[in-house]
């Protein structure tokens, strides 16, 4: 067969496809090697939907021709060497060194996707290709075409059973958080050569991806084992941005960590999977409560990540300090009159952060108060206290935590002894009026 349009190009072998979409050989009149896509014209559905503007972005294949042949869409690529799932099937689960230079070419591509505000929406090995050196994503738009060529409550052509976020079989909007998701089932796959979730039937995955505990990661080290776990979070909110995943993957160690480090990262580790498992017994039916209850188990999981790395770098600093722990996470450290302290992270009401005049301007799940003591001085101060918010003051439904602190004007009695000093998030705080 051949093809005619910006180029010609003569279609060889079946190379591959699925449900949507036939993948074959080609080849110009230059001799250049390409694959070329049929997919079939369907009702509802348009030429666009398959169509995205990726110039830019990293590490994904491009479409270098395009056009239509008799009742089938063409899309055509450059040829890649393989497939991510061919190289599976070659290799099995994938040394470590190996593995997160995969998962950071395909967190590259992410990372840009997300400024473009595009979801790949069906992100598995068979749509990550090796193309000059790189592991590239390919496929867009085919979920979303899939999508719409089905009946409206169905879950075919909605992504890859094995892949699906929660937020997926709950037929909530996909987002780059979704991808994030896919990306973790992915990273799982990789380490330990088999997927968190089995299977096999189309209910049984469902019940698994919303209620399901993955089986804790054997291979791979606690960092990166704690950031696909992350990954792998229930609510979208509370997993990371491709940026996060791509810096973090940058820092995973290429030796083993060894001592206080190491342990560290284990006691981590374990709150992270802790986390997960309460995630994901959490009901499928989303509601604000059910919601907030999750972005707080998140907000947990985060702070203890926090408060031990801290807590470990100040003892390795001072190592006479006396040290108290506190609950929740939270500590005391102690050294002659001076005194550094860390609550543990309280919930937040929704109704706490809100006034009657004004507008919230972020949304604050939960807070924690880090605090310095020292003797008072003649104006009666005894040190500083700053708040530590878990909200999306930054950008909206991506939470982490924030440090801010407060001042005291000295036209005004000071409110308490401390510059500057914590808001406590009483009713009668005011929110700042926007976000950042």
């Amino acid at each position: 067969m051949r093809l005619a349009l910006n180029e010609e190009w003569a279609v060889g072998a079946r190379i591959g496809g699925g449900g949507f979409g036939a993948v074959f050989e080609a080849e110009n009149p230059a001799g250049e090697k390409a694959a070329v896509k049929l997919v079939p014209k369907t009702p509802g559905t348009e030429r666009e939907m398959l169509f995205t503007d990726l110039d830019g972005v990293r590490n994904v294949v491009p479409v270098i021709d395009s056009g239509e042949h008799e009742d089938q869409w063409v899309l055509v690529m450059p040829r890649a060497e393989k497939s991510l799932r061919d190289h599976l099937q070659e290799h099995g689960q994938l040394p470590l060194n190996e593995a997160v230079a995969v998962l950071s070419d395909v967190a590259e591509a992410l990372a840009d996707l997300k400024d473009r505000e595009v979801v790949h929406r069906d992100l598995k090995p068979e749509n990550v290709l090796l193309l000059g050196g790189h592991w590239c994503l390919a496929d867009f738009g085919i979920a979303r075409y899939a999508e719409a060529t089905t009946a409206q409550h169905t879950y075919k052509g909605a992504g890859s059973l094995p892949y699906m976020a929660p937020e997926v079989w709950k037929y909530q909007r996909a987002t780059g958080a979704t991808d994030i998701y896919a990306l973790g089932v992915l990273a799982y796959e990789l380490l330990e050569g088999a997927r968190p979730f089995t299977g096999p039937a189309e209910h049984d995955y469902q019940e698994q991806h919303l209620h399901g505990t993955p089986p804790p990661l054997t291979t791979a080290p606690p960092l990166l084992a704690a950031l696909i776990t992350e990954c792998l979070f229930r609510a979208p909110q509370g997993r990371p941005a491709a940026g996060n995943v791509l810096a973090r993957l940058g820092q995973i160690p290429a030796a083993p960590l060894s001592g206080g480090l190491a342990a560290l990262a284990q006691a981590n580790q374990g709150a992270v999977a802790r986390q997960a498992e309460a995630d994901r017994r959490a009901s499928a039916h989303a509601t604000e409560a059910d919601r907030r209850k999750t972005l707080a188990e998140a907000a947990t999981t985060s702070f203890s990540l926090i408060a031990d790395a801290s807590l470990t770098a100040l003892t390795a600093a001072a190592p006479s300090a006396e040290v108290r722990k506190g609950n929740q996470g939270g500590w005391a450290v102690r050294i002659n009159d001076a005194q550094l302290t860390l609550s543990g992270p309280r919930e937040t009401a929704p109704e706490v952060w809100r006034t009657t005049s004004t507008p919230a301007p972020f949304d604050v799940i939960a807070s924690a108060i880090l605090s310095l003591k020292v003797p008072a001085n003649y104006h009666g101060y005894e040190g500083r206290s700053h708040s530590l918010w878990y909200a999306d003051a930054q950008t909206e439904d991506q939470y982490q935590w924030f440090e801010t602190a407060f001042m005291d004007t000295r036209c005004a009695p000071p409110r308490e002894p401390w510059s500057p000093s914590r808001s406590t998030l009483t009713t009668n705080h005011a929110p700042p009026s926007a976000r950042g």
